[in-house]
This record gives structure tokens, C-alpha cells and sequence, in this order.
């Protein structure tokens, strides 16, 4: 192919990703749950698989989508208990926060850094009740997300058998072939990374509850269920997890030593857990470069915000899967992986 052609093709391919980009950003209302529910079908199959084989297709359907919103709920169920736990606390312990700032405006002043008058104006109970009512609209925008995930998944749901009696027509066919095989390493793919991320959510939680009722910051049992949330989500669940103790300890301690060892303690949990136990746990199977996850986290969550920076790994390991049937992409599966990549040819 002539270097002006080959040229051409890598532009028209630049040009096309950005517009794909921009697309899923101002769509993401509809490209966001989507992607959720196909990611929810892929662990649900099996349940509605085993179901189908015992009773009529239609019950086993229904008894599936109970069983997810139950999980969701109960998951929910847990995340609004620590909230409003680490709320009741911060509202009646509020003017130990309002000393400690105008302590630190104070400390600040003396040494020539002058803090805005209208700050303090603001840190009082009323600037509290417009962050929790602020807190209360994105609930209520995650419970419409939550619901187009479901109408995605009951549609996908339905139509999953009939899908895979055409990719079994498909299968005659070398593309066919490999669109199975794709879909079928992708669904375990997913399978696997949430019982990781799961395993590694309880014991980070139970860990984090641990600590805080060791180092005295309150409420203990709500960072440790906030922590368990939060570590569904890669990076930035862990430093939020970390850094919301920290600043309470700061009002409940009463020494910089005590402070410093609780940011200490939180820091070397997550960086134990989430850099030493997770890739022994993932291993080979979920082998991906930690800067592509970096990148996927931070990437998706611009796109599409705490929904995106979730569902940014599973987008990966997509991405690496595919790119991994094919000759011609096969390099861009083994850069994302986190070492080399087998290929998927090779049935030894």
C-alpha cells in the first residue's frame, strides 16, 4: 500500500475515534447504561441459563431480574446507611469542625495568609444542608440511571438465545467464530473481576472498619461499609476512602501524630490491598497494564463520571479481548495486557 494511502487510513482513523469520543460524550445518557447493562448481562447469563434449563423461560427471566435488584438495592441499602451515618455525625459535631477551621484561619492569618471573610460565612450547618441536598439530587439521577440499566438488560435479556442462535449461524464463518469467542472469554473475563473486586472489597472494608475503631475515628462501622463501596471503583474510590477518615481524625484526635498515623494506616491498606493482594488474586486471567487501567479509570470517568471510572476496567478487558482475535490488533491486546498475549488461535 502506498505511504499516501497508508497515511490517509491512519487519518480517516484518528478523525473517526474523536468523533466516536465525542459521541459517547454527549450520549451518554443513553451509551453509559448501556454499556452497564450489557456488563450486568454478562454476569447474570448464567443464573438465567441454569433457570431456563428447570422452568419456563419467561419465570426464569423474572426470578433473574428480581435477584439483580435485590443485589442492587441491598448494595444500595449500604451505601445510604453510611452516608447518613458519617451525615448524623458530621451535623452533631459540627462545631467541632467550625473550631478546628476558624483554628487553622487563625494559624493561617499569623503567618501572612489571609483567608476570604466570606468562607466562614459559608462553613455552617446551612452550607451542609446544600451539600446534602446536592448529595440528594445525584441519588436521584443515579436511581434513573439505575433504571435504564435494567430496561437494557430485561430487553437483552429477552433477546440473548436468539442472539446466540445467529452467531451460531455466524459461527460457519471464521468472523462469526471469533465474535463468539470473544463474547464467551469476555462474559468469564467480567465474572472473574468481580469476584476479585468483591473479595477485595469486603476485606478492605472490614479492614478500614478495623483500623478506625482502633485509632477512635467515628463512625467506625460506616467507614468501613463506605470503604467496601468505594473499592468498586479503581483509584479514585480508594483515595476518597482514605482521605474522608483522615479529614474526620482531624477533629476527633489530638495530636499531628495521631492524625498522621490514621492518613498512614488508611494509605497502607489500600496500597497493600489494592498493589500487592489484587494481582496476586486476578492473576494471569485479568492481566492488564496498570497505566491502560489508570488511563480506562480516568478516561471513562471523564466521559461518563463515577459511572464511567466503574465500568472503565470491564471496557478494557473488552477492548484487550477483541483486539486479541485478530492478526492485525493483536499488538494493541499485548500493550494493554500485562504481559503477553496468547493467540487465540493456538488451541494447545
Amino acid at each position: 500500500m502506498p505511504v499516501t494511502d497508508r497515511l490517509t487510513l491512519s487519518l480517516l482513523a484518528v478523525c473517526t475515534a474523536i468523533l466516536v469520543v465525542i459521541a459517547l460524550y454527549l450520549a451518554s445518557a443513553i451509551f453509559a447504561p448501556l454499556a452497564f447493562g450489557l456488563f450486568v448481562l454478562a454476569l447474570v447469563w448464567p443464573m438465567q441459563k441454569a433457570l431456563q434449563e428447570r422452568m419456563p423461560r419467561g419465570l426464569a427471566l423474572f426470578l433473574t431480574l428480581l435477584a439483580t435488584i435485590v443485589v442492587f438495592l441491598a448494595f444500595g441499602s449500604v451505601v445510604a446507611w453510611a452516608l447518613s451515618s458519617i451525615a448524623d455525625w458530621l451535623i452533631t459535631n459540627i462545631a467541632r469542625f467550625q473550631a478546628l477551621y476558624v483554628q487553622k484561619t487563625d494559624w493561617l492569618e499569623e503567618h501572612g495568609i489571609f483567608v476570604v471573610g466570606t468562607l466562614a460565612d459559608t462553613f455552617d450547618v446551612g452550607w451542609l444542608i446544600r451539600m446534602f441536598q446536592e448529595v440528594a439530587r445525584q441519588l436521584n439521577r443515579l436511581a434513573g440511571f439505575g433504571i435504564l440499566i435494567f430496561v437494557f438488560l430485561m430487553l437483552a435479556l429477552l433477546e440473548t438465545e436468539e442472539f446466540r442462535q445467529r452467531l451460531a449461524q455466524l459461527g460457519k464463518q471464521e468472523q462469526g467464530g471469533k465474535l463468539i469467542d470473544a463474547a464467551r472469554e469476555i462474559a468469564v473475563k467480567f465474572r472473574k473481576y468481580m469476584i476479585v473486586r468483591t473479595q477485595l472489597s469486603i476485606l478492605t472494608g472490614l479492614a478500614v472498619w478495623g483500623f478506625a475503631s482502633l485509632a477512635g475515628v467515628e463512625p467506625a462501622p460506616a467507614w468501613g461499609l463506605l470503604a467496601f463501596a468505594l473499592n468498586y471503583i479503581p483509584f479514585i474510590g480508594s483515595f476518597v476512602a482514605t482521605l474522608l477518615p483522615g479529614i474526620f481524625a482531624m477533629v476527633q484526635l489530638d495530636t499531628w501524630l495521631g492524625i498522621a498515623l490514621v492518613f498512614a494506616g488508611l494509605g497502607i491498606i489500600q496500597f497493600l490491598i489494592g498493589n500487592y493482594l489484587e494481582p496476586l488474586v486476578a492473576g494471569a486471567a485479568l492481566s492488564i497494564s496498570p497505566f491502560a487501567v489508570v488511563f480506562a479509570v480516568f478516561f471513562w470517568g471523564f466521559l461518563w463520571g463515577i459511572p464511567g471510572a466503574f465500568i472503565g476496567v470491564p471496557i478494557l478487558i473488552t477492548a484487550i479481548v477483541i483486539c486479541a482475535q485478530y492478526p492485525s490488533s493483536r499488538w494493541i491486546a499485548t500493550l494493554l495486557s500485562g504481559g503477553a498475549t496468547p493467540d487465540p488461535s493456538d488451541k494447545s
